[in-house]
């Protein structure tokens, strides 16, 4: 067995209707550990559509704070946990506002649907910030496979940097909320429109209140993350 790695992540609570459509989209829940069949769009069947959000379905629902790392060595998860309450509960819960699909090209003529925010957020930049850097002595260095799963030649020179410092090369200037949907795809922009219409239909207007840090854990390479903790922030659930 492979050591588990952890992540730090934004997700609504469970049960809400955000929490419930985007874990049907990707067909699992994090929070029971269940897979849920059954969704799909026009035109995509059902077993085309789980093909399509096979490696989003892993992660489970989410927006990344501190991406997947290893604990480092002497490290335990009971601390993490506890220094994750103690992080949280020093900060105070804000709206993150609405929500909206969208189409997040590669350049290469590829992308993926995510939620993403739709005002900026000084809050969230400040909050993406302290928890990348106030838990990065939780975290293992990377390994070569790591570091080369990233592609780091596709990066630029200062996600080169933040990669090697932090192990995730989107941090800081290069942070961008979004939660993901779908695998990576050739026609984002036209799946992206038929969620934002299933959305719609399904649960109205999304938006985020960020009241907890959600820390994920991936007990096996291959298993999909689960939530084993929700802090609290301040104000918050």
């Amino acid at each position: 067995m492979s050591q588990p790695r952890y992540a730090i992540y934004l997700a609504p609570p469970p049960c809400t209707p955000l929490w419930t459509f985007g874990s049907r989209v990707l067909g699992h829940d994090a929070a029971t550990g269940k897979d849920i069949a059954g969704f799909a769009l026009a035109g995509i069947d059902a077993a085309a559509w789980r093909r399509i959000t096979m490696r989003p379905r892993q992660y489970g629902f989410h927006a990344t704070l501190k991406a997947p790392f290893r604990l480092a060595e002497g490290k335990g998860v009971d601390e993490l946990q506890a220094a994750l309450a103690a992080f949280a509960g020093e900060r105070d819960a804000f709206d993150l506002g609405p929500l909206a699909v969208t189409a997040i090209a590669d350049g290469e003529g590829h992308g993926f649907a995510a939620l993403t925010q739709t005002l900026p957020s000084e809050a969230l930049a400040e909050l993406e910030i302290g928890t990348v850097s106030a838990f990065d002595v939780f975290r293992a260095p990377m390994t070569a496979a790591d570091r080369a799963a990233r592609r780091p030649e596709r990066l630029s020179p200062r996600q080169r940097q933040a990669l090697d410092r932090f192990g995730y090369p989107f941090i800081g200037p290069d942070y961008r909320f979004h939660m993901t949907l779908t695998g990576e795809v050739a026609a984002a922009h036209e799946i992206a429109d038929s969620l934002a219409d299933a959305m719609a239909n399904e649960i109205g207007s999304a938006r985020l209140l960020v009241d907890a840090l959600v820390l994920f854990e991936q007990p096996d390479t291959g298993a999909p993350f689960r939530i084993i903790q929700r802090a609290a922030l301040r104000g918050g659930d």
